[in-house]
């Protein structure tokens, strides 16, 4: 359908869905049974989100000719089902054209591609890196007509930096604006999006419907949580956040209140119609992000399973929850792996666990393979004292045998090392660092505290693990240890937690100097301590499994330090 007489009633839908990144069949399966679903809610329109066709973000594939032939494609068969006088769409896609490869969206209606639209503020800092595989687009374009109502589609980034593209739109005729965005996860990321789709408004003085992708990308996780902020700057609706969707909203237009501003629209369009979803708290939200970035992981890349060690303590507990929540307890082969050091009440802590979580639980003693290799390694050592090689040996020892159990029967290896052990070098390469994903690499040690006593009150939507404690109390509440040696505890080696991840948190997120760090309460020769630390750790963070981002600044993507580096702050 592409008549143009002007309608006072739009019903737009907003597709919040999990592609997959190089699955363009799948993504196009995808969007045509949205469309279908929008179609039998009576929607006029489908939004989806950016590149949803090739999955986001599509990083180097982009510069690969078969993978953009294909991707158009698929957008030229979605335009064709346009035809059935159905809703008319408008769907993220990349696209080669003379002025380069762009990050593109086509809007289709009546059976063709009607428009193209181009992203012309392409973001090159933290976690993306477009300007890498794109060109921007090379000129403002305008609005679109779409059954008589003139929509302006920024794509993403188009509304977050300086440059004036939404009021561009608005002084070229726009209504509305449609932005297909995919928008990483951190958090408190929400309210940010809310106020710069609020500050866009103030400027332009248009609606703006803001669609966000879901799902996990490696090491990204798409929240959703799509909403508009209609023309008086309040929120017009709110759709849920972690959970795949496709909500119709409707959209009137006030002729007295367009008339009443003299011919300007700003006032024109109001939504009468839309979910309001409850945005989780800070807990909730960042167990889910883990939760949803450790099943895409596993599901997406093809694993029936997943295999971790099971230690008794707090972040093998809750990287097991998570499991279960993501995968089901049949997918979760928990093993325990003791030592001469291993405690009674380790032991039991994990059998608990496990239990508790109705997964099935393996008991692995190193006993033999660790003294084998010190038998082996006598002559070698002879004359030197026992310390952390001796202890690092245990560590390995577990190591070998996760990854022996990922070979024999395909499954993938969780490895559970929290950030602040992370940031410190506190791992073991090539031992409790062996893995194929990480769901808590970017939670300091305080905040998995926080997360395991928040799952034991809670479920959380779309878990499938069990209701009550499934972390017993004795994990939360024992002083954590390695446990490579006798009666050894992880303040042994590392300042206090809550005083750890603090400092940690000033270096990594906030790039503070040593000085206002001090100034905080905190020992200078603690500080510059850690510093070095957190330094020197950075050849083994390089070698980490991926894990799921939960702060603004995580490790590689959005942190990226030389490993070769004598930059000591007052030093």
């Amino acid at each position: 359908m592409t008549d143009n007489t002007a309608s006072d009633t739009l019903r737009i839908a907003v597709a919040q869905l999990n592609p997959t990144v190089g699955d363009v069949a799948a993504n196009l399966a995808k969007a045509r049974e949205a469309r279908a679903d929008a179609a039998r809610q009576g929607a006029d329109l489908v939004l989806f989100t950016e590149l949803f066709l090739a999955g986001y973000p599509p990083e180097d594939l982009v510069l690969k000719p078969a993978f953009l032939k294909a991707c158009e494609r698929a957008a030229q068969d979605f335009a064709g089902d346009t035809a059935d006088g159905g809703p008319g769409v408008i769907i993220g896609t990349p696209l080669k054209r003379k002025s380069g490869t762009h990050n593109s969206i086509i809007f289709a209606d009546g059976g063709k591609i009607l428009a193209e639209r181009y992203k012309l503020d392409l973001p090159n800092y933290g976690e993306f890196d477009e300007k890498r595989v794109f060109q921007a687009g090379p000129e403002m374009q305008g609005p679109v007509n779409f059954r008589g109502v003139r929509l302006g589609i920024p794509i993403c980034e188009d509304i977050w930096g300086d440059v004036a593209i939404c009021e561009t739109l608005a002084e070229s005729g726009a209504e509305i604006l449609l932005v297909p965005n995919g928008s990483p996860y951190y958090r408190g990321k929400v309210d940010v999006r809310h106020q710069i789709v609020i500050r866009q408004v103030i400027e332009c003085g248009l609606p703006i419907i803001y669609a966000n992708q879901l799902g996990g990308q490696d090491e990204l996780i798409f929240d959703g949580a799509s909403f508009a902020i209609g023309s008086d700057k309040t929120l017009a609706f709110q759709m849920s956040q972690f959970e795949e969707t496709v909500n119709v909203t409707t959209w009137k237009r006030n002729r007295a209140a367009a008339g009443a501003q003299s011919g300007n629209n700003s006032e024109g369009w109001v939504c009468s119609e839309g979910p309001m979803s409850k945005i989780p708290e800070k807990e909730e939200a960042d167990y889910r992000a883990c939760m949803l970035g450790l099943r895409d992981y596993v599901n997406k890349n093809g694993f029936r399973n997943v295999v971790l060690g099971l230690s008794g303590g707090i972040d093998s507990a809750i990287c097991a929850a998570l499991a279960v929540d993501a995968l089901g307890e049949e997918r979760l082969r928990a093993v325990m792996m003791p030592y001469r050091y291993t405690s009674k009440d380790s032991l039991k802590d994990a059998e608990d666990c496990a239990r508790a979580l109705g997964c099935r639980y393996d008991i692995v003693p190193i006993f033999e393979p660790v003294e084998g290799f010190l038998h082996t390694l006598t002559q070698l050592f002879e004359g030197t004292k026992e310390g952390i090689t001796e202890e690092n040996l245990q560590s390995r020892a577990r190591g070998t045998l996760l990854m022996a159990i990922s070979n024999k029967f395909g499954s993938m290896v969780v490895t559970t090392g929290n950030k602040s052990e992370m940031s410190v070098g506190y791992a073991t390469l090539y031992g409790d660092m062996n893995g194929g994903f990480n769901p808590i690499k970017d939670l300091y040690k305080m905040q998995v505290y926080a997360l395991a006593r928040w799952r034991n009150t809670h479920v959380p939507p779309g878990a499938l693990g069990p209701s009550g404690e499934v972390i017993p109390n004795n994990i939360i509440d024992k002083a954590p240890s390695a446990e490579l040696r006798e009666n050894q505890t992880d303040q042994d080696s590392l300042p206090p937690y809550p005083v750890l991840d603090d400092i940690l948190e000033c270096l990594v997120e906030n790039e503070m100097g040593v000085d206002e760090i001090v100034a905080r309460g905190h020992d200078r020769a603690t500080v510059t301590r850690v510093e070095h630390l957190l330094y020197i750790a950075e050849y083994k963070r390089r070698q980490a499994a991926p894990g799921v981002k939960i702060t603004k600044k995580n490790f590689g993507r959005d942190r990226r330090y030389p490993i070769t580096n004598r930059f000591r702050d007052g030093g």
